[in-house]
């Protein structure tokens, strides 16, 4: 399973703290949200030192759309993965009929909703939704009871329409990770069984595994791969642009400004 986290400086600890806290909780990847520390750490090294999958990323925190329009046509090429901060019922609508953006984290935060529209484009476009469990585990009192509401809102509207999502205590310290049994706990709170949180945690390396294959020399397009022909190839010559299985964004599912 695999959590998503704001490293330093959009968060407090550094990708190293992070990758080390996460090992230890049981995670086996660590996708890092921060534009600045996914650039700045060597993945693969910090990886191997902790024994962690470090995945690099970008979340996109903009104004509008528009803002956000530049933003993901500049960054989608170089990040693993691409999220897009919501808050609004533009920002919501752009990122889930974008087919360039992964995840739209935080849709309900601010002024943000979901509604049965949003999340039957975002099952269309292949965007998973996040469940932000971050409120639920560090808020109290009128704050923790709406995050509950708003969760059981949006679970009720991606079960219906079989929607992609992951699921994130949306950490920004090594302090704020919470193994998987914790974030299980609070799935129960909004009507998930453990197999749904655990499915929407594993839903992270999904979307990396396919966008590192995209982002290899290999890829054409979804269903077509480049590779060699005849006897080279290990097997019978299927001619030019050979079709073969492709990670596409129907694996992607639950159930199935930069920062």
């Amino acid at each position: 399973m695999y959590e998503a986290v704001q490293a330093y400086p959009a968060g407090d600890s550094t990708v190293a703290r992070l990758a080390s806290t996460a090992a230890r909780l049981g995670y086996s990847g660590l996708v890092i949200r921060t534009r600045s520390a996914s650039r700045a750490v060597e993945p693969t090294a910090i990886g191997d030192e902790y024994g962690i999958d470090v995945v690099t990323g970008v979340e996109i925190d903009a104004d509008d759309p528009s803002a956000a329009s530049g933003s993901v046509g500049n960054f989608r090429p170089d990040f693993t993965v691409l999220t897009l901060r919501g808050g609004s019922n533009a920002l919501n609508r752009f990122a889930v009929e974008s087919d360039r953006v992964d995840v739209l984290s935080k849709p309900m935060a601010g002024r943000g909703d979901v509604n049965h529209v949003l999340v039957k484009a975002a099952a269309d476009h292949g965007v998973a939704l996040e469940f932000d469990l971050g409120p639920v585990l560090r808020a109290t009192g009128g704050r923790r009871v709406q995050a509950l509401s708003d969760l059981r809102k949006l679970r009720e509207i991606v079960d219906h329409y079989d929607a992609p999502y992951v699921v994130s205590a949306t950490a920004a310290s090594h302090l704020e990770l919470r193994a998987p049994r914790e974030l299980r706990a609070v799935g129960e709170a909004i009507g998930f069984d453990a197999d749904a949180i655990d499915d929407g945690l594993r839903a992270w390396k999904r979307i990396a595994e396919r966008n590192r294959h995209r982002l290899s020399e290999s890829f054409v397009e979804p269903g077509v791969r480049r590779g060699r022909y005849g006897d080279d190839a290990g097997g019978e010559d299927d001619g030019p642009g050979r079709r073969t299985a492709d990670p596409g964004r129907e694996d992607d599912t639950g159930s199935g400004g930069d920062r």
